[in-house]
């Protein structure tokens, strides 16, 4: 059953500005059940081989710089039973399935240490949520997880409430995603995100100087330090990653 005043949240979420604003309502309405560990990750460059760059995904989480260090700086979340799941799969998975692969047997070693760390930070109780994705390269996921219960209290928290978690969870999903997001936003200049829609609109590099009211030269160099800011190898590879993005053509 929704409760009364979900509406009114899911107004304000799909009504936020920014991706701090959302993720700030989606933590609060998080806590209303006790569930106080939450990591989000979005990411629209995954690859054959993995996850992609680090640095080109949305990462949100109210964990400890301790665990955060450890997790994504160490590059532990790339064995994690439930990031391989939700970059795959879409649904819901409880952390006891993945804690029932453990006892049978069916994770790697590597899978296994990740729970051991896990386990070690009281990451024990919790669910996971994986999003629809329209593209191979895509993958969207939130871990939500407690201190406060027993994946047993976890259960019976979601035979009740789940079906509202995961609509507000999709929700604020879907509200990050269409802001604009990634570290990138403050590192390319004013100019070098003009110059990029420019680009994107179809403008050869003597159409933007004459625009911009420059030499070729001076617009050459623009898209050269964007494309060094994205850390990518052409033009083409820069408009697409600031524009699945949203970083261009901001109000």
């Amino acid at each position: 059953m929704i409760r009364s005043h979900i509406p009114e949240l899911l107004d304000k979420i799909t009504k936020a500005t920014g991706v701090d604003e959302v993720w700030t309502l989606w933590t609060s309405y998080a806590e209303e059940f006790g569930i106080d560990r939450m990591f989000y990750a979005a990411t629209h460059f995954r690859t054959l081989y993995g996850l992609g760059d680090v640095k080109d995904a949305l990462i949100l989480t109210n964990y400890s710089k301790h665990y955060t260090d450890i997790y994504i700086e160490g590059g532990l979340f790339r064995d994690a039973p439930m990031v391989r799941w939700a970059m795959t799969e879409v649904g819901v998975r409880s952390f006891r399935d993945v804690h029932r692969d453990a006892v049978e047997g069916r994770l790697t070693p590597a899978e296994m240490k990740v729970l051991e760390f896990n386990a070690r930070q009281g990451v024990v109780a919790g669910y996971a949520i994986s999003f629809p994705r329209s593209s191979p390269r895509a993958g969207f996921g939130v871990g939500l997880s407690s201190t406060k219960m027993n994946q047993d209290a976890m259960d019976e928290l979601w035979a009740e409430h789940g079906a509202e978690i995961e609509l507000v969870s999709h929700v604020a999903h879907l509200a990050m995603i269409s802001l604009p997001h990634g570290d990138h936003v403050r590192v390319l200049t004013p100019r070098q995100r003009e110059v990029l829609e420019l680009v994107a609109d179809g403008k050869t590099v003597q159409d933007v100087a004459l625009i911009l009211e420059r030499n070729p030269a001076t617009v050459e160099k623009h898209l050269r330090l964007a494309r060094e800011a994205l850390d990518v190898e052409t033009t083409a590879q820069a408009i697409r990653k600031v524009s699945v993005q949203n970083q261009v053509f901001l109000f």
